[in-house]
């Protein structure tokens, strides 16, 4: 199976090049983030692409905020929205489909740009890694995907000196990832290339931060480390145009 990830930074702005990607790369499963739109904003082509089964989920406290969708070729044998806490879930952050093989949660993480902001997006950490714990421990096998909003090591980001201590690289927003993998999860990019530098994910779009490749690794798909053996590849697919992200991906074979 392919499965991909993308923040796509609005999917009522994107144009029909968005589905003739779908179809040309044609994922197992699209887990997209930061939609800003609820399934009734949608026009009927991008609300239900030919082939696939979709899911989505919306802010319920500000309209065009935050967001996350599934495009789905298999049909889960349940979906799950939110993890359980009224203040998280009413930003639309969280969507978990349930396969008989594995487990597959999108995430969009809160962003830490705001000081205030900073102890959310800890406490929905926090309790995300308990969510992700109770379904490991029911389902076994769990894939985790999104928009983390947080660059891991100094290798994940092309500035780190200048960052240090900024939004997305705060040290307890990267002591946030050391805990996941400590916990049993493997960043599945670094588990093929552990020493790979200027592989990015996300480029400032004012200052044309992609054409000089100026960017940050804040995308990530994590998987418990039982499924490690059932992993093939992982990948990003930084040529893909439309968003200030770029699309990731893991093949997995069952």
């Amino acid at each position: 199976m392919r499965l991909l990830s993308w923040n796509i930074n609005g999917l009522r702005s994107l144009k029909d090049g968005f589905l003739e990607w779908l179809y040309n790369d044609s994922p197992d499963v699209l887990s997209l983030q930061e939609t800003k739109a609820s399934e009734g904003d949608l026009l009927e082509h991008i609300k239900n692409p030919k082939g696939y089964h979709s899911f989505f989920e919306s802010s319920k406290i500000k309209k065009g905020y935050s967001g996350v969708a599934f495009y789905t070729k298999k049909k889960p044998e349940s979906v799950e929205y939110g993890i359980g806490r009224k203040e998280f879930d009413d930003e639309g952050r969280v969507i978990t489909l349930y396969f008989k093989e594995f487990t597959l949660i999108n995430c969009y993480f809160p962003n830490t740009g705001r000081e205030e902001r900073v102890q959310y997006k800890l406490d929905f950490n926090d309790c995300l890694l308990r969510y992700l714990e109770k379904i490991r421990r029911e389902k076994n096998k769990v894939i985790i995907c999104g928009d983390f909003n947080v660059a891991h090591e100094e290798i994940d980001l092309a500035r780190p000196k200048e960052n240090e201590g900024n939004a997305g690289f705060r040290p307890e927003e990267r002591a946030w990832i050391d805990e996941i993998i400590s916990s049993g999860y493997a960043d599945t990019f670094r588990h093929f290339y552990p020493e790979k530098e200027s592989a990015y994910t996300w480029w400032d779009l004012k200052s044309r931060a992609r054409d000089r490749n100026v960017g940050w690794r804040i995308d990530y798909f994590f998987v418990s480390r039982n499924t490690l053996p059932y992993l093939k590849r992982a990948f990003i697919l930084d040529h893909v145009l439309g968003s200030d992200h770029a699309p990731v991906g893991i093949e997995v074979s069952f």
